[in-house]
């Protein structure tokens, strides 16, 4: 993969930093986005400092287009996108969530994965040699959700939409979309699993987690294939967790 160039959207921490990491490790030439600089450097420095960062607001259309110029105009082209940055709210029952925390996920998950991937498209049809892959970060949740998670059950539904919008979109463009669904890798993000953990009966059980790194070497996997295939969708899971048969 020497020489191809990846944009790692939220990689100041967790999933994104795992991944920005080892595409570094790859050999590809890697950019870095996230709301805030200074993880974005701890990411940059853990791979060995040779990162470009490109601190983003992806809720901001403007900005998106401004970063993926930026990894164009600094590596030549754009390869790879992890589509990753992401944010939650507070766990609560539907008819407490703020509108303030339903906004934040559904502008963050839906609307900045969509000015991600619209940026990404632009870049990628009229680069030569033409296209690339993109690859959005969805969840288990948009499909099998817990209790008192709406607005990120909602916002990951819509990036499953839209992953096989851009998969249809792309083909006559070279341009390959797919998605990864995690279950239970913890980060810092990601919810305590340890302590308890809501059930579909609103019991609490502590659930098992997976190490990151699991997910960076499926991305690493997705990322190099040839254009000419493509994962759609791929779920990587604790092994035990009560997915199957969840609800």
């Amino acid at each position: 993969m020497q020489g191809k160039v990846a944009l790692v959207t939220g990689a100041g921490s967790g999933i994104g930093r795992a991944v920005a990491i080892a595409l570094a490790g790859a050999g590809y030439r890697v950019a870095v986005a996230g709301r805030r600089e200074a993880p974005l450097q701890e990411t940059s420095t853990a791979a060995g400092g040779s990162l470009l960062i490109v601190p983003t607001d992806v809720t901001d259309d403007q900005a998106v287009a401004a970063m993926v110029d930026k990894v164009v105009g600094h590596y030549g082209r754009l390869d790879v996108l992890f589509n990753n940055a992401g944010t939650t709210a507070p766990a609560l029952p539907t008819e407490e969530l703020p509108a303030d925390a339903w906004r934040r996920v559904i502008e963050t998950h839906r609307t900045g994965v969509f000015f991600c991937a619209q940026a990404a498209f632009r870049a990628m049809k009229t680069q030569n040699p033409r296209g690339g892959r993109i690859i959005n970060n969805g969840s288990i949740a948009a499909t099998t959700p817990r209790p008192h998670m709406a607005a990120y059950t909602a916002s990951k539904h819509a990036v499953t939409g839209l992953t096989k919008t851009l998969a249809l979109e792309g083909r006559r463009h070279d341009i390959a979309c797919g998605q990864i669904d995690i279950g239970n890798v913890q980060t810092n993000l990601g919810i305590d699993m340890s302590g308890g953990t809501l059930q579909a009966d609103f019991s609490l059980k502590p659930e098992p987690t997976f190490d990151v790194r699991h997910v960076a070497e499926a991305v690493l996997y997705m990322a190099g294939l040839p254009l000419s295939a493509n994962v759609l969708n791929m779920t990587v899971m604790a092994t035990t967790m009560p997915l199957v048969g969840r609800g």
